[in-house]
Order: structure tokens, then C-alpha cells, then sequence
């Protein structure tokens, strides 16, 4: 289980209609958000990851030090979810740098976990895995081996496997879960795909990876998908469509799968 902790208007998706430098300016809800999630996580009894931003956390530094005081464990996500395919290798080393020297400040724990904000590992920048063994982390859950029009690594190993840098340590890679149906991986859970796919199909995914291959399944979800009462953005119709659709439903779609399935951070699944 893992979640990435961002607040509504820091989306990919918004990058074209909201300036970081305006971001002071809106209402952040990511503190409530996230709360919410840790409450409904106890409730279960479950544990998982929170792949922070920098950005978030140097204004929530009390949710950061919840979040491991309630055990979960605390990962990466980027100082201001600027996608990889958007910066150079030197910017994408200060970038995780800041943001695991911020988290581990605030947290007093240990930082090896990343996620790239909107999976943007893909073929053109797996360089980024390098960077990221040099830089102290032990695993990325960056990679989603599907086609997508903003992300994706379609012919990438679907389950997690063991990179070898450049610079000779090595990196455990945590795809996010697909099911492979007729030749094609198939995204079935976490984010949009848990608010906008029905419940049967989410289920049936889940019990095909962890019966019939004997896989962990990796759900994702961001604390603005719970939050149906968020301020309404002018976007155009498919990105509200993407953004806004199912949000009363997903914190309930999310609680039937606490109950249904067992879940644990990812540095627990991986065996770190």
C-alpha cells in the first residue's frame, strides 16, 4: 500500500493552469487529507508507504513525523513534483538530495524509498536509476509498464527486480501492479484507475496477482482522491474528467480492499 503525498493543485495535470510559484496561494488540504488516510489505515490495521514531496513536507512537518510515529514508512516523491523527463541529470540529483535531507531532518528516519512524480522513469530516463543508488535509496517504484500518454514503460519487467548501476550497487525496482490480458499490461489499481474502474474488476485483479501468479499487488492512492469538497479548477473536460471524477467514492472503494487484502509498506513486501 502506498500513497503519494501531494495536494490537489500540485497534479501533473494542472501544470499548465497553476505556476508553482502560485502555490502559496492556494488552500492546502493535504495535511487533513492525509490524516484521513492515516486514520482509515488504523482502523484496518494497515501500514504503508508515503512517498512525500519535499514541498509538502516542509510545511507539514508535524504530518511527516506522524506518519512514522504511526509506523509507516516515509519515502520520496520529489521537492515539487517536477517530472523527471522535465529536468537534467543535475537537477534531478539536487532535487531527490533536498528532498531526502528534508524528510529525514524532520522525521529523524531513514529515507530509501523514491517515487517519481508521475512515473516519469521511462526508457529516455533510466539514467535516474543511477542517480538514485549514488544518492542513498535502495528501491524506486517509479516505473508503470503500460502505454499512457504521460507516462509508461510498456515492455518493462511487471513485477519487482533488482537494477544494477552503473557505478556498481544495485537498485530494487517496484513496478506499479498491471495484469497482462491478451499480450497487453493492463493497468487495474490505484489513483484514477481505482475511482474510475469498477470495484469487480479491481478485485478480480488483485486475486489474479496475488493467487494465480503469486504476486504483491502494489495500490496507490493521493490524499486529494478522498477529498470530493476540493476547490474546482478551469481545466478543460477531459483533465476534470481524470481529476474529479468518482472522489466520493474512492476513500469507500479503498476500505473494501483494507478489508478484502493484506497490505504492508513497500520496504516490508520487498524484503529490505
Amino acid at each position: 500500500m502506498s500513497v503519494d503525498v501531494e495536494d490537489y493543485f500540485q497534479v501533473g495535470l494542472f501544470e499548465n493552469v497553476i505556476a508553482r510559484g502560485d502555490w502559496d496561494e492556494f488552500e492546502l488540504r493535504v495535511e487533513r487529507n492525509t490524516h484521513a488516510l492515516l486514520d482509515l489505515f488504523d482502523v484496518h490495521g494497515v501500514t504503508a508507504t508515503f512517498f512525500v514531496l519535499g514541498w509538502v513536507a516542509e510545511r507539514c512537518p508535524d504530518l511527516v513525523r506522524s506518519i512514522v510515529e504511526r509506523r509507516h514508512e516515509l519515502a520520496a516523491h520529489g521537492y515539487d513534483h517536477r517530472r523527471v523527463t522535465s529536468q537534467t541529470p543535475s537537477e534531478v540529483r539536487s532535487d531527490v538530495r533536498r528532498t531526502k535531507r528534508i524528510l529525514e531532518e524532520i522525521a529523524e528516519a531513514e529515507v530509501i524509498g523514491y517515487r517519481a512524480p508521475s512515473y516519469s522513469i521511462v526508457r529516455d530516463t533510466l539514467w535516474a536509476l543511477d542517480i538514485l543508488v549514488e544518492e542513498g535509496f535502495l528501491y524506486d517504484s517509479s516505473i508503470f509498464p503500460i502505454v499512457h500518454d504521460y507516462y509508461g514503460m510498456p515492455d518493462a519487467p511487471r513485477f519487482p527486480w533488482q537494477i544494477e548501476s552503473k557505478s556498481g550497487g544495485s537498485l530494487h525496482e517496484f513496478p506499479i501492479s498491471t495484469v497482462r490480458i491478451g499480450g497487453r499490461n493492463l493497468p487495474f489499481v490505484g489513483g484514477g484507475y481505482l475511482r474510475h474502474f469498477p470495484t469487480p474488476w479491481i478485485r478480480w485483479g488483485m486475486r489474479r496477482l496475488n493467487g494465480r501468479e503469486g504476486r504483491p499487488a502494489l495500490v496507490y492512492i493521493h490524499p486529494w482522491e478522498i477529498d470530493p469538497g476540493q476547490p474546482r479548477q478551469d481545466v478543460r473536460l477531459l483533465t476534470r474528467i481524470r481529476h474529479y471524477r468518482n472522489l466520493r467514492a474512492a476513500k469507500n472503494k479503498l476500505a473494501s480492499l483494507l478489508e478484502r487484502f493484506h497490505f504492508a509498506p513497500v520496504r516490508e513486501v520487498l524484503g529490505i
